[in-house]
């Protein structure tokens, strides 16, 4: 692992850095479905209701740039789900496949453990020809297992996308 990396809990000053890589990844990648990129306002607003809830938001820094950030939101909004959280990892490009994301994870999932939960969920987006990306090799490291795919669940650059959905306990 890189030791040049921090990770820290995020805050209202790292908001603009962390749009700028989501916005990459809704402008040119699938790990999200959505097609325009929100504004560094929705992103504070988005980074407000995680907090709230007391869940953790996490930033990874090299010097003060941010190069990942990672958070833990509610799964589902019904109260059965409380214990139940959705796990989401976004790196900057030039970081890819260099430890960021499970220097980013390690910290999550002992934070969410500390908030009570028990399960964590990730939500990836594949290829429909594709049984597994960086994304899900990622997560089986981590400790995750594959259990269910929607398929065609969403439409993004011309082009239908599966979503994998993969579980782990958090304790």
């Amino acid at each position: 692992m890189n030791k040049c990396i921090t990770i820290r809990a995020a805050t209202t000053d790292d908001i603009a850095q962390v749009t700028q890589i989501y916005s990459a990844e809704v402008s040119h990648g699938i790990a999200s479905f959505e097609e325009i990129p929100p504004t560094v306002d929705q992103m504070r607003q988005r980074y407000d209701d995680v907090w709230q809830l007391g869940l953790p938001y996490l930033v990874a820094c090299k010097s003060d740039q941010i190069i990942g950030y990672a958070y833990a939101s509610r799964y589902r909004p019904r109260p059965a789900y409380r214990f139940t959280v959705e796990n989401s990892i976004y790196i900057a490009p030039e970081y890819h496949g260099a430890g960021v994301g499970q220097q980013l994870f390690i910290p999550l999932l002992a934070a969410c453990k500390d908030a009570g939960k028990k399960q964590m969920i990730a939500a990836i987006s594949l290829e429909v020809d594709v049984q597994e990306n960086a994304s899900v090799r990622f997560h089986k490291k981590m400790g995750y297992r594959t259990v269910g795919t929607i398929e065609h669940a969403g439409f993004k650059f011309g082009r239908w996308l599966n979503t994998q959905i993969m579980q782990r306990a958090i304790d």
